[in-house]
Formats: C-alpha cells, sequence, structure tokens
C-alpha cells in the first residue's frame, strides 16, 4: 500500500499531510528514509513519523447520528458543554464529516476512516446536503425566494455569492434546500438576506447517505449498501 495512504488511514494525518511529512524527512520505513511514492505493508513494516511508531491501522468505523439541538460537533472538549461524541458510544476516536453548528440538528457521519474524512470535507468534491429548513419573517412569494436562493445571494463577512444547488418552497415557511457548498452558517445567512429567521435546522441528507427514521440523539453503524452510497 501506498506509504501515504498507510499514514491516512492511520488517522495520524490526511494524504496532504502525510506527503508535507515524507518531503519533509519526518517518515522513516525499517529505519529508511521514505520517499513520495514508497509502499509498505503496515502489518509487517516498522512505519515512525518522528521517530515515534505510526499507529496501528483501526478498524474502520462508520456511523450516522441525528444530532439533537445543543450538541457541538468538535473532538474538542469544554466544560459544560454537550458534544455529539457523547452520544455515540464506540472504541476508538471519530471524527465528524459535514458538522453541523449547535443549533442545528439532523444528520451527521462519525468515522475514523481519516481518507474519507478529507474527501468528504474538500471543497472540491462538492458533495451535497440536504436540510429542512423552518423560517419565520413576512414570506409574500415562497418559490421567488427559492428562486433568488439558487440564483446566488451575497452573504457578505468576504465570502461573497453563496449558492443553494436546489431550493424548494413548500408552505407555512418551510423550505427544502441543497447545497453542494459549505460556508460557514450559510443556510441561515442565505435567509437573512431575505430578512428572514432559520427557527429550525434539520439535515436530511449528506453525499448519498439518508437520515432515513433515525430517531433524534440516536445513532446507528452504517449498512454496506450505505457505506457504498458515500464511498461512490
Amino acid at each position: 500500500m501506498i506509504l501515504q495512504k498507510i499514514i491516512a488511514h492511520s488517522g495520524y494525518a490526511s494524504r496532504r499531510k502525510a506527503d508535507e511529512l515524507i518531503r519533509a524527512g519526518a517518515v522513516r520505513v525499517n529505519g529508511q528514509l521514505a520517499s513520495i511514492g514508497d509502499s509498505a505493508d503496515p502489518e509487517v513494516d516498522r512505519i515512525t513519523i518522528k521517530g515515534k511508531p505510526l499507529p496501528r491501522v483501526e478498524k474502520n468505523i462508520y456511523v450516522k447520528l441525528n444530532k439533537p439541538v445543543g450538541y457541538t460537533c468538535t473532538n474538542r472538549s469544554f466544560p459544560g458543554k454537550k458534544n455529539v461524541f457523547d452520544l455515540v458510544k464506540v472504541p476508538g476516536r471519530l471524527y465528524a464529516v459535514g458538522r453541523l453548528d449547535k443549533n442545528s440538528r439532523g444528520l451527521v457521519l462519525l468515522t475514523n476512516d481519516g481518507e474519507l474524512t478529507q474527501e468528504l470535507a474538500h471543497p472540491r468534491f462538492e458533495h451535497s446536503k440536504t436540510y429542512e429548513v423552518k423560517v419565520t419573517g413576512d414570506i409574500r412569494n415562497g418559490e421567488l425566494v427559492a428562486g433568488h436562493l439558487m440564483k446566488g445571494v451575497d452573504i457578505g463577512e468576504g465570502d461573497d455569492i453563496a449558492h443553494a444547488q436546489e431550493a424548494k418552497y413548500l408552505q407555512n415557511n418551510f423550505f427544502i434546500i441543497t447545497l453542494s457548498e459549505g460556508k460557514k452558517r450559510q443556510i441561515r445567512r442565505m435567509f437573512e438576506a431575505f430578512g428572514l429567521k432559520v427557527l429550525d435546522l434539520n439535515r436530511v441528507r449528506l453525499a448519498g447517505l439518508e437520515l432515513g427514521d433515525l430517531a433524534l440523539g440516536e445513532w446507528a453503524y452504517l449498512s454496506p449498501e450505505e457505506l457504498k452510497s458515500i464511498k461512490g
């Protein structure tokens, strides 16, 4: 297996960071300085980074969670703050893919697969995410608002124009929004441009993975079919 991939699979660093470590001379295989393009067997070869053994590659874990409001999606722990990792009890360290802000709820993917995390999080892959959004404010023409969301909205703060891949107005101030980009608080800021405030934001789809009937606060391992859908 290519050395960069081994490092990414271990969860030590992304493939891009692994490239940097190898080029910097920080990686050795069986005591020999590694080069870009080298291969190794993680079960046989001794791989070290900055003189320390590479963590043993763990079995990949893939979990979907229906995140409640009030929980953060960070690996950092803060006193008195609720975290999604408090809800999921599995061995090893996981990372959140497709984070949601504290005041949002819905589908979050948790995994220790560093390579998949890097792929799904990188803007160039443009994986779609679908949300159910309830807003408050004066909506005279919901279909017109949905059309403007797709054409593009200036959300300020140096982020310029943000677009919805798809936007549909249903009724009673309720929208279905699909994004292929992920600017900070993007949906909330897009609606704020129309004088509307988001009351409830629920993600129901992420990169081919569906929330389904998973209850709020519950989690489940991905099925083989679900794993195939996110890996394409």
